[in-house]
């Protein structure tokens, strides 16, 4: 699927590898690039749901938001434009790393 940037903060740590004004852990920056590769490589939905260890989860009370797990304490958060009627193809565009409530 194709994969789009809607914060140039992540856009900058995915082109040159970090940014200064991050803050992120390095395993959540190498994390954050395998999901990237995910995305990428992904042909459809189904391929994304499939996979056990993205934990891809649609987020309640946002249409189109999704969320996938770095790891126990941070998310990805991406939005997906549907690019057919069966909602199973579309780009996505990455927003933001969130910081999640985990034990």
């Amino acid at each position: 699927m194709q994969v789009e940037f809607g914060n140039k903060e992540l856009l900058e740590i995915y082109t040159k590898g970090h940014s200064p004004k991050c803050g992120f852990p390095k395993s959540v920056i190498r994390k954050f690039f395998m999901r990237i590769e995910s995305f990428e490589a992904a042909k459809d939905i189904y391929d994304l749901w499939n996979s056990a260890s993205l934990h891809f989860k649609r987020l309640k009370g946002y249409a189109g938001r999704y969320s996938v797990r770095l790891n126990k304490s941070y998310r990805l958060l991406v939005d997906i434009q549907w690019q057919n009627k069966e909602k199973t193809i579309g780009k996505i565009i990455i927003k933001k790393i969130s910081k999640h409530y985990a034990k």
